[in-house]
């Protein structure tokens, strides 16, 4: 395993965890940091049970042990306290511009030469980099889970430097994946036609078109998606999927209005996997 320089993940939660993964098995020595002393408990956890995960199915780096990519772990609810060192800065916090402005603010005046990505999936980047050194801010779109998918989406905005450009793109040909770059527009390219599907097959459900089943072994049979967008739709989280589409319907319009369906099913709580209920029974 070649070494890598110095990285850091902000936010820890399913996304953070699997980035932090990533990185430590490229040879990364990784600063993971979260904002109490809980939540880094449960962060490390989280790391520890993907790279076991991991292990298990034989993914690890040859000759590399869990252990070994944990000696490179370090744990921190400080932002600015991260090394000066530090080359690369994901930021995996909640959707909000103004929670990652301020993430994104106090890594740069801690790590002066690093790059400041953010993992989100449809927020402005130019937005993000407003008040920030805008030619080192660039979106690091990863997906779930964070080690078994190959993309990483690389959206610029128009002060992107070229020099962050294709930095970040090592990056990503160092952790093993494929990188597609896109301007800055809302829900960049993978989001937005993800959802577009996504919303479109939950209209399907709400008009008794189709189960839920019989929808995504279409797409899976018919389009070859490893799995069909309703499932995906619970992986990802309905919450999640309503606060992108009602972003994007703003953005761009009523194409993108939420399903009724789907209000409905986060109103209850049947939030996907992670509730136990969505459009599967998760339990």
């Amino acid at each position: 395993m070649d070494a890598r320089p110095t990285s850091a993940v902000i936010g820890g939660g399913t996304m953070g965890a699997g980035i932090a993964h990533v990185l430590l098995a490229a040879g990364s020595p990784v600063t993971l940091v979260e904002a109490d002393a809980d939540r880094v408990d449960a962060s490390r956890r989280a790391v520890e049970t993907s790279l076991d995960g991991a292990a298990q199915r034989g993914k690890l780096p040859e000759g590399v042990g869990r252990d070994d990519l944990l000696g490179r772990l370090t744990m921190s609810t400080a932002v600015d306290e991260l090394p000066g060192d530090t080359a690369l800065v994901v930021e995996a916090v909640p959707e909000r511009v103004d929670i990652k402005q301020a993430v994104l603010g106090g890594a740069a005046r801690a790590c002066p030469a690093a790059v400041l990505a953010s993992n989100t999936s449809s927020l402005s980047i130019g937005a993000i980099a407003a008040d920030l050194p805008g030619d080192r801010v660039i979106g690091m779109h990863f997906f779930n889970p964070v080690p078994a998918q190959k993309l990483v989406e690389l959206v610029v905005h128009p002060g992107t430097s070229e020099e962050t450009t294709a930095e970040t793109r090592s990056w990503v040909e160092a952790l093993g994946k494929t990188a597609i770059v896109v301007n800055d527009a809302p829900g960049f390219a993978t989001s937005r036609l993800g959802l577009t599907v996504g919303l479109e097959a939950i209209r399907m459900v709400e008009e008794g078109v189709a189960s839920p089943e019989d929808i995504d072994t279409g797409m899976q049979l018919g389009y070859r998606w490893p799995m069909g967008p309703l499932r995906l739709t619970d992986v990802v989280g309905l919450d999640v999927r309503l606060a992108i589409a009602e972003h994007l319907s703003g953005e761009l319009g009523p194409r993108f209005t939420p399903p009724q369906l789907l209000r409905d099913k986060v109103a209850r709580g049947e939030l996907g996997q992670k509730s136990g209920r969505g459009f599967y029974d998760w339990s």
